[in-house]
């Protein structure tokens, strides 16, 4: 956060140094310009892994636009598109790639993305394994795999925990780890959202879940996937399999205050906010 407060008070000079030199420009001509100040209320929804970093790139704009205000909330990833797509939320948000059933029904979306993310397997503390292959991760998740002493731990029964049906980080989790060929356990503990997940899972003994990057504190444990720690810089090598995009979403190309903001989001300055809580930047 402290890299983010100091690329802010940067915006924030730079801003106070345009406006005493620069004549303000006319409101038609403002477009996605983010140093024009903007007026109104954006209204944000979707995925409760994307909510986090929109609500500090909120700050960092409303900040440079005192009378912009900016709501963001949760709901997961089919709400978000659902909310962009039929006009009750001017941008949401999608922690996945868009579903071709999603772009049928909602054919004037567009997808911005804003971030990329990777997808952890973490456990409670206790449990004393380090390192999995693809298809073991694949085999716990989905109900094959049932006591941690199958995969060289110790003699302790698995827990799965996963998030609710519609969540875009258990879409993503879903395609690129069980595939098409395996389900999720019947059994397994799910939650609404990546902070109640990260709860359960270092609470409960045996467990295991998924987690998106930003989302991961010492309160869990990572598991390495076939010898790759899940890290920013293994995710860009591509040693790390398990990632998605991070996107907003909004019914025709954005304009107004919407355009400006994501504009400054895409920006060097919106990215290095990106990167500082933790995702990895679009470039």
């Amino acid at each position: 956060m402290k890299t983010a407060a100091a690329i802010l008070s940067t915006l924030l000079l730079a801003l106070a140094a345009a406006c005493g030199e620069q004549p303000e420009p006319a409101a038609e001509e403002a477009g996605a310009d983010s140093t024009v100040a903007l007026s109104g209320e954006i209204s944000v929804v979707g995925s409760t892994t994307v909510q986090p970093l929109a609500e500090v790139l909120g700050e960092a704009f409303e900040a440079l636009n005192p009378d912009l205000t900016i709501i963001v909330s949760g709901g997961g990833s089919s709400v978000g598109v659902k909310s962009a797509g039929d006009g009750s939320a001017q941008i949401g948000m999608a922690s996945r790639h868009i579903k071709s059933s999603e772009y049928d029904e909602f054919p004037g979306i567009v997808v911005h993305t804003i971030a990329n993310d990777g997808i952890a397997i973490v456990v409670e503390p206790g449990v004393t394994v380090d390192v999995l292959t693809m298809d073991q991760c694949r085999d716990i998740f989905s109900g094959a795999v049932t006591n941690w002493n199958q995969v060289g731990g110790p003699d302790m029964p698995i827990i799965v925990v996963s998030r609710e049906e519609g969540s875009g980080t258990r879409g993503a989790f879903e395609e690129l780890v069980l595939g098409e060929e395996a389900l999720m356990a019947e059994s397994a503990i799910l939650q609404p959202s990546n902070g109640a997940v990260r709860t359960t899972c270092s609470t409960t003994p045996g467990a295991v879940a998924y987690l998106s990057f930003g989302y991961l504190d010492p309160s869990v444990k990572t598991i390495a996937i076939d010898g790759a720690d899940p890290t920013p810089e293994n995710v860009a090598n591509g040693s790390y399999p398990v990632s998605r995009p991070l996107n907003m979403i909004t019914s025709g190309e954005p304009q107004g205050a919407v355009a400006a903001w994501l504009s400054f989001i895409t920006s060097e300055d919106g990215q290095a906010i990106v990167v500082a809580e933790g995702y990895l930047p679009i470039n």
